[in-house]
């Protein structure tokens, strides 16, 4: 495995030339799939995941909310869509300028379910049964945060999280959990995944682990 990462970084910059010059060529969608393809970097801290689409997903709202709610991936599309373009930017140090996300902002979701008095955060999980992710209450009410179904003005594919993501566009892409399943409001912050092994909880893109000075979006 360790020879592997040595020489998919090695071919890194090759792979992405290669994937730029048949951008828009390739009706498979398969050059997405490639390491570095579209600036994009795959990971995944689960050995699989299980493909989700309008027949059998299903986001649960739950937690301490007047109203906990399961909406299916048509209910999702129905709702008001928020539209954003930020640079993405990864804590390893990749960034990928300009990248459209388009989804249901994640306060009209909270609103909808009632939060409840003493609730403080908002913890994520994803049907890829490993990955976690939470954010302060605050922080989940900002504009822009989504529960995203678009990508680049695509719909997500699987390979970056879909069908339904969460996009926390001001912080490092860490945050912004993959394969979305459940929004449990909490009385307070709980570490994701990676925070359980030293990654910030507040990833503010610029001001976390000193990693980049990229300013705060």
């Amino acid at each position: 495995m360790l020879g592997l990462g040595v020489a998919g970084v090695a071919a890194g910059p090759y792979l992405q030339r290669a994937q730029d010059a048949v951008a828009g060529k390739d009706p498979t969608g398969l050059t997405g799939l490639l390491p570095a393809g579209g600036g994009f970097r795959y990971y995944s801290v689960a050995s699989s995941v299980p493909h989700r689409g309008p027949d059998d997903y299903t986001l649960t709202i739950d937690g301490l909310v007047e109203r906990p709610a399961n909406h299916r991936l048509d209910d999702l599309r129905a709702m008001p869509q928020r539209r954003l373009v930020r640079d993405v930017q990864c804590v390893t140090g990749w960034r990928v300028p300009a990248t459209p996300f388009e989804g249901v902002p994640l306060a009209h979701l909270l609103d909808a379910a009632g939060v409840r008095p003493g609730a403080g955060a908002v913890r994520f999980g994803c049907f890829d049964g490993a990955y976690t992710e939470s954010l302060t209450l605050e922080q989940a009410r900002r504009e822009d945060v989504l529960v995203a179904l678009r990508l680049q003005d695509q719909p997500i594919s699987h390979s970056h999280g879909g069908p339904v993501r969460l996009y926390v566009a001001p912080m490092y892409f860490y945050k912004s959990a993959k394969w979305l399943s459940s929004i449990t409001v909490t009385d307070g912050v709980q570490p994701g995944y990676w925070e359980q092994y030293g990654y910030d909880v507040d990833a503010w893109v610029g001001r976390s682990n000193g990693r980049d000075d990229a300013p705060t979006v």
